[in-house]
C-alpha cells in the first residue's frame, strides 16, 4: 500500500509540473491575432483579393479581412462602415473630390516605401505637403482601332489621303480626311460604319460627359494655370468657358456621321453594343479604355487579332495635339484610416507594400489583377499581357503630352447627367451646339456655388 501511495503521488506530481510548464497550444501569437479590414470597390477582382488575403496570412500571419461593396454603391458602403467600431483600415477614394469627403480619415502617407515607388509622384493625391492618396493602378483611353481594317484601307488604290498607316495620323484634319474616305468604301473594307455606335443610353452616356469631355477640359484649365495640374485647377474652379467646345463638337459630331448607326437611335445603344460592332468587325474605331480588351476577346465571334489593335489619341483640332498622347490617369487610390491604431496602420502599410513590391505580390498584381501599375518595382516582364495594356504603357514611354483625367474633377454626377442629356438632344436635333455649351457652363457653376 505505501508503495502504491508513492507511485500515485508521483504522477500526481509530474502531471501538476506539466500543467505548470506548458503553454496553451492555441493561444495566438500577438501578430497572428491582429486583423486589417480592406474595403474594396471592384466585384469584378473580389475573388482575387481573398486569394490575396490568404497569401498574406499564410506569409506574413496577419489577417486581412476584405469587404467588397456591392457594384456603385462604394461610397455608401463606406460611410456605413466607416462609423463601426470595427471599421476599414485600407479604404478607396477617386481622387481630389473623394479626398474632400474623406480627408477626416486620410493619413498622410508621404514618408511610406509605397510613396517613394511611385514613378510619377505628382499622380498622388496632396494636400499642401501632405500625401493622402497614392494610385494604385493607372488606365488609358483613346480611340481603339483595329489596324487590320485601317491598313486593308491604306492600301487601297483610290484612296483619298497620302499616308501610308493609322499609326501617320497626329491631328483632327488628318483624322477628319482619312475617316471620311473611309466612309465611302466601307463596303470594299466591310465595314458598315467607321465608328462603333455612340452609346447613349441611359448610364451609359460617361464615355462622352467625362471620358470624351475631359480634353478640352484639360486644354482650359492648363491654359488657366500653366504651373499647376489640370486635375487640381478644375476642382479650384468655380466657373468655366468651355472654350474648346467647338472642338469638342468637331469629334463627336466625326463618331456619329461616320457610324455603324444612325443618330437618331443612339438613345438606346449601349456600351456593350458598340463594343460587339467593334469586335465583329463591323467597325474599324471605337472610343474606349483599355478594360475594353475583356469585353472585345468575349464577345462570340469576336474577329479582332490582338497583336493588330491599337490606341490613337482623341484629336480634336486643338493647338499643338500633333505632340499629344492618349487619355491615362486614375480613379483608383488606396487610403489609410487615420482614426484607427497606430498598430494596424503600419500593419496596413505593410500588406500594401508587400503586394506592390514583394515577388508573391507582384505575381498577383500582374497576372491575376492584371493592373497597369504606377510603380518602379514592376519590370517589363511585370506587366501585363492584355494587348491594350500594353497599349497604355507603350504610349507612357513615348514623348507626347499625356492628357490628364480632369473629369476626376468634374463639379459631381448630376453636371455630368445634364451635359450627357444636352448632348443626347443635339445629336437628336432638337438642341443647338450653343445650347449645349450654354447648358455645360451654367451647370458648372451651379454645382461648384
Amino acid at each position: 500500500m505505501k508503495r502504491l501511495l508513492s507511485i500515485i503521488l508521483c504522477v500526481i506530481f509530474l502531471f501538476s509540473l506539466v500543467a505548470c510548464t506548458s503553454k496553451p497550444a492555441n493561444k495566438p501569437s500577438k501578430k497572428e491575432s491582429l486583423e486589417i479590414y480592406f474595403l474594396n470597390f471592384k466585384p469584378e477582382i473580389a475573388d482575387i483579393y481573398k486569394e490575396i488575403a490568404a497569401k498574406y496570412k499564410e506569409e506574413k500571419g496577419v489577417s486581412v479581412k476584405v469587404v467588397t461593396a456591392a457594384s456603385d454603391t462604394y461610397e455608401t458602403t463606406l460611410k456605413s462602415e466607416i462609423a463601426k467600431k470595427d471599421a476599414p483600415t485600407i479604404f478607396q477614394i477617386n481622387g481630389p473630390v473623394g479626398y474632400q469627403s474623406w480627408k477626416d480619415y486620410c493619413l498622410d502617407l508621404r514618408g511610406t516605401e509605397l510613396y517613394n515607388h511611385l514613378l510619377d509622384k505628382d499622380l498622388a493625391v496632396k494636400d499642401g505637403d501632405g500625401v493622402y492618396g497614392i494610385p494604385y493602378v493607372v488606365e488609358g483611353y483613346g480611340i481603339i482601332y483595329n489596324n487590320q481594317i485601317m491598313d486593308k484601307y491604306f492600301n487601297l488604290s483610290d484612296k483619298k489621303v497620302k499616308l501610308a498607316s493609322a499609326s501617320e495620323i497626329n491631328d483632327f484634319k488628318t483624322l477628319k480626311a482619312v475617316v471620311e474616305d473611309m466612309s465611302k468604301h466601307k463596303k470594299e473594307l466591310g465595314i458598315d460604319g467607321v465608328f462603333a455606335s455612340t452609346s447613349m443610353s441611359g448610364g451609359e452616356t460617361w464615355r462622352w460627359d467625362s471620358h470624351l469631355a475631359s480634353v478640352p477640359f484639360y486644354y482650359e484649365m492648363k491654359d488657366k494655370n500653366r504651373d499647376a495640374s489640370t486635375i487640381s485647377t478644375a476642382y479650384e474652379a468655380t466657373k468655366v468657358e468651355f472654350k474648346y467646345a467647338e472642338n469638342f463638337k468637331n469629334l463627336i459630331d466625326l463618331y456619329t456621321s461616320n457610324s455603324v448607326s444612325e443618330k437618331n437611335i443612339l438613345s438606346g445603344k449601349s456600351v456593350d453594343d458598340s463594343m460587339a460592332e467593334f469586335a465583329l468587325g463591323r467597325a474599324a474605331m471605337v472610343q474606349n479604355g483599355n478594360w475594353a480588351w475583356s469585353q472585345i476577346k468575349n464577345v462570340k465571334g469576336n474577329t479582332v487579332d490582338e497583336q493588330e489593335i491599337r490606341f490613337m489619341p482623341l484629336y480634336m483640332g486643338i493647338d499643338g495635339e500633333e505632340k499629344q498622347g492618349i487619355c491615362i490617369g486614375t480613379e483608383n487610390y488606396f487610403s489609410i484610416n487615420s482614426k484607427v491604431s497606430e498598430e494596424k496602420q503600419k500593419a496596413s502599410i505593410d500588406f500594401l507594400q508587400w503586394l506592390f513590391t514583394s515577388e508573391t505580390g507582384k505575381e498577383y498584381v500582374t497576372n491575376k489583377l492584371e493592373f497597369i501599375t504606377p510603380f518602379d518595382t514592376f519590370d517589363d516582364n511585370e506587366r501585363p499581357s492584355d494587348p491594350l495594356a500594353r497599349q497604355v504603357i507603350d504610349w507612357m514611354g513615348r514623348d507626347v503630352e499625356t492628357i490628364d483625367w480632369t473629369f476626376n474633377s468634374f463639379p459631381n454626377l448630376e453636371f455630368k447627367t445634364e451635359f450627357g442629356n444636352s448632348l443626347l438632344e443635339y445629336l437628336q436635333g432638337t438642341k443647338s451646339w450653343d445650347n449645349v455649351k450654354d447648358t455645360v457652363v451654367r451647370s458648372w457653376a451651379e454645382q461648384r456655388s
